[in-house]
């Protein structure tokens, strides 16, 4: 670990809260804001202030050498009484020295010192003996009523034309002492903008906290189950809003998507029991008659009739996986469907041609003769929609008529099949379209059905975009009808839905 996350390694926690890290934040940039100012006020500011006074004091002091060195001793004494007789802030004391001679000239001011031995003891006098100048400075009391003490700063001058020394001093100046003001107020004023910062951040903090709390609680209660629960943020801020909506979409999609997996799940469980059982009977039926054949003493007659069943057995199984497959490509590839124009009332006369030995033979009667319609959808899987809807009613009529009807509806061709046979329950209708699903079990598996026709015709339909619809009354027979697309637009002359010519029965 870099030394510097070892030092700050205790304020800067691997787990915090997000009021805790706001508060931080704010408390080092403000601090750090804090920290400079008060180094430039208390250190940079009154170095400057002090080193402004130091000049002007020396240019003073550098004005009295060259007085002194210009005029003789009396008359630049004169002068200089005549100048700074009436300051009473600033001391004045001139000495010279010469010959191993000290002695002090004169003093101006009620603490210059006139003492030669205690003026040549002073810092300032002794280092501007070594060189041109010196520098210092003292507390004295404050003269009047007023309490307290100054700082004087003391200059020292040495004159190498003459041998004087002129040492001047000057209490704190007045721009000095506003610094000083300046200061104690900045202290004050830090203070408070550092506790006013924290105090926002603790603010902004809870603001932030509140609904990111909402928003954890909620996410919890969903993730334990509860997709029901709504995430619901008292708050103004635009994007905890946003958030809290997107939220409330994904939980309200994911909902639906698992509601719809239980489903698919229950179905899926429901089509893996049916195809077992679907497929274990004919097997079973085959296993048997193939054990039966292998028997020496099984006549011959009974021999054929074995090997007709097991034969029939194996075309059920054949049918039975040839569906499941156009099911699954159905269901998983969208290139199967190649749409084209076509006459649909010419695919329908060759479906009826293979349903029609079935239908003669239970006596039934075949309308379907109608006007042509071209239409545009994939011809081949139109026909396995039309084969297994006409062959499922003549299955399901033991008498009267199977009847295909079709007619213009708005842009699109409506197809109808209409049967006059046992009919289906009310609740049965929703589920016939399921895979497997029977309403009566033993009468489909003895007519060879795979229990997937109608199946099939829904997924083709689906994709080709359309609807299967199914009416029925138990008893009276059911109505089936879908729409294609017409291959033409031009509206028919007669309106929505122009008559037909009568249908006609085919002869049996």
């Amino acid at each position: 670990m870099p030394r510097w996350r070892a030092l700050f390694a205790p304020l800067l926690p691997r787990r915090a809260s997000t009021q805790t890290w706001m508060m931080l934040t704010f408390a080092l940039f403000v601090g750090a804001a804090v920290v400079g100012v008060g180094f430039y006020a208390f250190v940079v500011l009154s170095a400057q202030v002090r080193e402004a006074a130091r000049e002007t004091l020396q240019r003073q002091a550098q004005r009295v050498v060259a007085l002194l060195d210009a005029q003789p001793e009396a008359a630049a004494l004169i002068a200089l009484d005549a100048g700074f007789g009436g300051m009473q802030n600033l001391e004045l004391t001139v000495a010279h020295v010469a010959a191993g001679e000290r002695r002090v000239v004169d003093a101006w001011g009620p603490h210059a010192v006139d003492d030669p031995a205690v003026f040549f003891r002073q810092p300032e006098v002794a280092e501007a003996l070594a060189s041109p100048a010196g520098y210092g400075y003292a507390e004295r009391q404050r003269q009047g009523d007023e309490p307290g003490s100054d700082e004087v700063l003391y200059v020292v001058l040495s004159s190498s034309e003459r041998g004087y020394i002129v040492r001047l001093g000057e209490p704190t100046p007045p721009l000095y002492r506003v610094v000083q003001r300046m200061q104690a107020t900045l202290v004050v004023g830090m203070g408070l903008a550092l506790a006013c910062a924290l105090l926002g951040a603790w603010i902004a903090a809870r603001q932030v906290v509140r609904p990111l709390t909402a928003i954890t609680e909620s996410a919890r209660r969903v993730n334990e189950g509860d997709l029901d629960h709504t995430i619901r943020v008292k708050t103004r801020a635009a994007e905890f809003q946003d958030l809290a909506r997107s939220l409330n979409r994904m939980a309200t999609r994911f909902r639906a998507d698992i509601q719809e997996l239980q489903r698919m799940h229950r179905v899926q469980n429901e089509f893996i029991g049916n195809v077992s059982h679907e497929v274990k009977n004919p097997i079973f039926a085959v296993s048997g008659f193939m054990e039966a054949l292998g028997s020496d003493r099984l006549p011959p007659e009974q021999r054929a009739s074995y090997s007709q069943k097991g034969m029939a057995n194996l075309n059920r199984l054949n049918l039975l996986f040839s569906d499941l497959i156009e099911i699954a490509k159905l269901e998983y590839r969208d290139d199967l469907i190649r749409p084209e124009r076509f006459d649909l009332q010419g695919l329908l006369a060759e479906v009826v041609e293979t349903v029609r030995p079935k239908a003669d033979a239970k006596g039934l009667e075949l309308f379907w003769e109608n006007p042509p319609l071209d239409v545009h959808a994939d011809r081949n899987r139109i026909r396995q929609v039309l084969t297994n809807l006409v062959e499922n009613a003549v299955n399901y009529s033991e008498e009267g008529s199977v009847r295909v009807r079709m007619r213009r509806h708005r842009d699109k061709a409506r197809v109808e099949v209409v049967d006059t046979g046992r009919g289906i329950a009310e609740e049965h209708i929703d589920r016939v379209f399921e895979r497997f699903y029977r309403i009566d079990s033993a009468r489909s598996r003895k007519m060879g059905g795979t229990g997937l026709g109608l199946a099939i015709v829904k997924q083709i339909l689906e994709a080709h975009g359309e609807t299967i619809y199914l009416e029925s009354t138990l008893g009276r027979g059911s109505r089936f009808w879908f729409e294609l697309p017409l291959a033409e637009t031009t509206a028919p002359p007669a309106g929505d839905g122009a008559a037909t010519a009568p249908a006609a029965p085919i002869a049996r």
